[in-house]
């Protein structure tokens, strides 16, 4: 596409030349002699770059570079001027132009600038997009969560949700596998197409075959129309097979043969029926164990599992909770028009310190009891089992699950590295970005080598760890404080201090 260039100057040989000039380059160019229809002009499209002379009959320079820039911050400006203009110019570069150039203008010089300019619009474009995707990612398409391991999935879906790449989920109960299978399709080309699911342990074993691929009249008992079977409504779309491995065995090699070929058939009809999908499929068991135990052929496992996307479960993943509480609530609060409701620390507390054996499912079964059952706009106590051998043990949990594990010392953790001498960089000159690259140097070179089959910590736990414990430190203790201080929301806050166990610190 033709980048767009606006030009605005009182001399008609200069836009006609420009207009010349710019369009041998591939510009899409237009030209106008007064300010104010340069406006109008910024007011409709969205131009890669404007140049303007300084003098114009209608308006002043300086206004008009303050004035395009208030209607198209985006857009990039470069101020044309005549000869001894330089304090005009530097006064233009302040209220917003990208740069200056003097006249007569110098077309190659010109152009090099414009390059530049139209350069910086995009890269601001490029990170505008991502600090867009980073404040989000407490939440991506519908799935909610921001942990690391929630974050690691959501670049998975990223990367190959455009691919036609069969992608195998594999999760508990409970802990959002169809969510994760519906962010995948509605964010790859195929969305606008249907997303067929087919869960193969809620159906007979005896239907799923007529179910999958569709029957003719008459080719068994009841069958007593044609049907089209899931396969044919998935065409150009997506089709989940939810708990694959509770398909029949003797379905798997025709499936296998589909996902080969791209042609299967009906049940009673030798007709091939060609077909264009992509499959998803998922499961709460170990593929492997389903191989072992004879439900899962090794072959269509393989051609299953190009991508695997592994969702853990809640318990491994708790500074999520507050967040999923949180979304659930505003959910059922606005579906039982329960105005004002929210959390008291101690139902914090209480979601913190409970296993969430059912996962997501059970927690929002919890949220939507607990606003049943609320009798005013706080939710003091939650409704959940005081099961001791369900409540989370922090001290087991740091043994045996590393997402838990908060290292000594001697394992690497960074907030009580002790070092010799002047090591610590001196930061007191530097701030905002510079600051935490320095900082984030010096952490690097002081982590050793790794070693052959020795287990590595991980360091952004520990650094975690560290900047939270530091933060309630500062504020004594204030949660609201340290969640102001860092930039955190405050229940995630919560789900920090609790996975590292920094109650018992502070």
């Amino acid at each position: 596409m033709a980048k767009k260039a606006l030009v605005i100057d009182d001399d008609v040989s200069t836009l006609e030349l420009m207009k010349f000039q710019l369009g041998a380059e591939g510009f899409h160019v237009t030209t106008v002699e007064r300010g104010q229809e340069g406006l109008k002009f910024v007011e409709e499209i969205e131009f890669d770059i404007i140049l303007t002379d300084l003098n114009l009959p209608d308006f002043d320079g300086i206004e008009m570079v303050r004035r395009c820039k208030e209607i198209s911050p985006d857009t990039e400006i470069i101020m044309i001027t005549g000869f001894g203009s330089t304090d005009k110019t530097i006064e233009a570069t302040k209220a917003g132009a990208f740069h200056y150039v003097e006249k007569p203008v110098e077309f190659e010089e010109l152009l090099l600038l414009i390059e530049k300019a139209i350069d910086r619009k995009q890269q601001a474009a490029e990170i505008k997009e991502l600090r867009g995707k980073l404040s989000s990612r407490n939440s991506y398409e519908g799935v909610i969560g921001g942990s690391r391991s929630m974050q690691n999935i959501y670049e998975v879906i990223e990367s190959v949700a455009e691919s036609d790449a069969n992608i195998l989920i594999l999760g508990e109960s409970g802990t959002g596998k169809e969510v994760v299978a519906n962010a995948i399709h509605y964010k790859s080309h195929r969305s606008k197409k249907p997303f067929v699911k087919l869960n193969c342990s809620a159906l007979p074993k005896e239907l799923i075959e007529s179910e999958l691929f569709g029957h003719k009249k008459g080719s068994f008992t009841g069958a007593i129309s044609d049907k089209e079977g899931f396969l044919g409504r998935a065409n150009g779309g997506s089709l989940l097979l939810d708990e694959i491995g509770e398909m029949p065995m003797s379905l798997q090699p025709k499936l296998l043969r589909v996902l080969q070929e791209r042609i299967y058939y009906r049940v009673g009809s030798d007709k091939p029926q060609e077909v264009d999908f992509r499959l998803i499929s998922s499961t709460n068991r170990s593929p492997f164990e389903a191989i072992q135990d004879g439900n899962l052929r090794e072959d269509l496992y393989y051609r299953i599992n190009t991508i695997e996307i592994k969702i853990p479960p809640l318990r491994e993943r708790m500074e999520d909770v507050p967040m999923l509480a949180e979304h659930f609530l505003q959910i059922y609060a606005e579906k039982y028009k329960r105005d004002g409701c929210d959390f008291s620390e101690r139902a914090y507390d209480q979601m913190l310190k409970y296993n969430w054996r059912g996962n997501v499912r059970e927690l929002q079964h919890v949220i939507e009891r607990a606003i049943l059952l609320s009798k005013g706009g706080r939710i003091t106590e939650l409704n959940i089992p005081k099961n001791l051998d369900n409540a989370i043990s922090f001290a087991s949990i740091s043994k045996n699950e590393n997402v838990y594990h908060t290292t000594s010392r001697s394992d690497g953790e960074i907030s009580e590295v002790k070092t010799n001498g002047n090591a610590l960089p001196n930061t007191e000159s530097l701030s905002g970005k510079d600051l935490f690259e320095e900082i984030g140097r010096f952490i690097v070179e002081k982590l050793p080598e790794p070693t052959g089959g020795a287990e590595q910590s991980d360091v952004f736990n520990s650094l975690e760890n560290g900047v939270v414990l530091a933060a309630l430190k500062r504020t004594n203790g204030n949660k609201q404080a340290a969640a102001n201080l860092l930039g955190l929301y405050r229940p995630r806050l919560y789900g920090m201090i609790k996975r590292h166990n920094l109650d018992e610190k502070i």
